[in-house]
Formats: C-alpha cells, sequence, structure tokens
C-alpha cells in the first residue's frame, strides 16, 4: 500500500507555478489598444465637425490661413447672428426641414408595405419581382440620373417639392432591411389573427406596425438624411430661390461670395449640420436598437 502510494505521488504531474502578473499583462495590453483606438477614432470624427464650429467664429483670412490655426486670434460672435438674420438661409432650412419629414414619412409607408408584400403574402413571379427590386440597389444614381431628369420633366414636376420627394421614396436598400425584420414575426401571431378573421391589411396594421417602430426609426432616418444632404438632383430640378435646399443655399452663397465671407459660410454649415445632429443624438436608443432587430434573421 505504501508503495502504491509512493508511485502515484511519483507519477503525479508536477504543479504549476503561478508568476505574479505585472502591471503590463496581456489584458493590460488589450485594454490599452482599445482605448487608444475608440480615442482615435472619436479624434477622427469629432475633429471636423469641432474645427467647422469653431471656423465659424473666425475672419475670413483665418479660415485659410497657413500655418494651420484652430482657434481664432478674435471671436467674431456676429457670424452666426448674421447668417441666422438672412432671410434666404432661414427659409431654405424650413424648406428642407420639411421636404426631409415628409420624405421620410412616405419612404417609411410605402417600403413598409412593400416589404410586407414580400416577406409574407404570394403572388406570380414573386421571386423574380424580388431580383429586380434588389438588383436596383447596385445601380450607381448617377447613371439613371438623366434618365430620372427626363421624365419628371415630362411629369412637368420641375421646381415643385415633389420632384424632390416623389422619385426616391420608394428604396430597395429599405424594403430589404424591414423585410428582414418581418421575416423574423412569428406566423402564429398571423394565424392566431387569421382565425379571428383579420385581413391582411388589419394584421399589417395591428401586428407589425407595432412592433416596426425600431426599425422604422433607422428607415426615417436615412430617409431624412438622404433628403436633407442631397445636392446634385435638386440643382438640376429646382431653379426656385424660393425652393432652394441648404446645400443649395450654401452653394450659392460660395459662388456669389467667394473666400470674402468664410466665416459666414462656416456658420452657416454648422447651423445647418445642427438638426441632423440633434435628431441624431435623440434618437440613437432607437437606431441602435433598429439595427440589432432587424438581424435576427
Amino acid at each position: 500500500m505504501v508503495a502504491t502510494t509512493l508511485l502515484g505521488e511519483t507519477q503525479r504531474a508536477p504543479r504549476r507555478v503561478r508568476h505574479p502578473r505585472g502591471p503590463w499583462g496581456p489584458r493590460a495590453a488589450v485594454t490599452v489598444l482599445r482605448v487608444v483606438l475608440v480615442v482615435a477614432f472619436l479624434f477622427g470624427a469629432l475633429f471636423p465637425l469641432a474645427w467647422l464650429v469653431i471656423s465659424g467664429f473666425k475672419s475670413r483670412n483665418e479660415v485659410t490661413r497657413t500655418p494651420f490655426q484652430f482657434f481664432p486670434e478674435v471671436w467674431k460672435w456676429e457670424n452666426y447672428a448674421q447668417i441666422l438674420q438672412d432671410p434666404a438661409f432661414l427659409q431654405s432650412i424650413m424648406v428642407t426641414l420639411a421636404g426631409a419629414l415628409i420624405f421620410a414619412a412616405l419612404s417609411v409607408v410605402v417600403n413598409s408595405m412593400a416589404a410586407y408584400v414580400f416577406a409574407r403574402l404570394d403572388f406570380p413571379f414573386k421571386r423574380l419581382v424580388w431580383v429586380i427590386v434588389i438588383g436596383t440597389m447596385f445601380l450607381p444614381g448617377m447613371a439613371i440620373l438623366l434618365t430620372s431628369f427626363i421624365v419628371v420633366t415630362r411629369l412637368h414636376m420641375l421646381d415643385t417639392l415633389a420632384v424632390l420627394i416623389l422619385p426616391g421614396a420608394a428604396s430597395a436598400a429599405q424594403i430589404f432591411f424591414l423585410r428582414q425584420f418581418y421575416l423574423s414575426v412569428p406566423r402564429a401571431l398571423e394565424e392566431s389573427a387569421f382565425i379571428d378573421g383579420a385581413g391582411r391589411f388589419r394584421i399589417f396594421l395591428s401586428i407589425f406596425l407595432p412592433m416596426s417602430k425600431p426599425v422604422f426609426v433607422v428607415v426615417a432616418m436615412t430617409s431624412f438624411l438622404a433628403f436633407w444632404n442631397s445636392y446634385v438632383w435638386p440643382v438640376m430640378t429646382i431653379s426656385s430661390p424660393n425652393l432652394f435646399q441648404i446645400q443649395q443655399y450654401l452653394a450659392s452663397f460660395r459662388f456669389e461670395r467667394g473666400n470674402s465671407e468664410l466665416g459666414l459660410l462656416m456658420a452657416g454649415s454648422a447651423l445647418a449640420a445642427a438638426p441632423v445632429i440633434i435628431l441624431c443624438l435623440v434618437l440613437q436608443r432607437y437606431i441602435v436598437e433598429g439595427i440589432k432587430i432587424s438581424g435576427i434573421k
């Protein structure tokens, strides 16, 4: 018995000696790397915005001064006050805001109904139609710019707010995004509604719409940003100053005054970016939630 015990003890693997980890172990290095990457990302994302806002307080010579100077020598607060007193700037902001809100709402309505049809309904040539719809995602916007202009010209839509809203309301990318979410909704909910006598439209309104709020926020924000930042299409289709979009106004301001009022131009650009930034900050929780749940299936 004693011999067996001694033999078993000799055959046991030697215990590993644990050395105390120093302050710069692997985990600490990974943590430091993450912090550095986050700081670098935040700096790269926020520095241009901070420079834009600060440049709104500069004189025209300081904006393009060499060597580069981040802060102005004299803060010109009147730049922001002066651009806010320009009726054309305020009108372009209001027209763009109204058009963006209408465009976002219409995009949600049109694309959600189309996504529900492709996710839940069966009809002839469904796969073929779906392939055609998805295929439009791979067409560059510039490739169909001229043909789109010819269409709206023949429809007598030029120089109206409708020409900025209607052509882009349906989006293959947004239909695909919403369809992915609708595919994740359990069919048992629909079957129960069918048993209770509900039709397709009633099911869409009563079941799918209440569940779609987060993804609707993502779709609405995407449409809002696309409308707010559009420049080429408004320049081609809008010629009346009363309907100028904010990007048109800034480009026209730059063309008319050149480098003589760069401080005012920067102040106007910063104010034009403010509504979008505020809206994203307010709705960021819903945006993240919508992106997460849309990828369930």
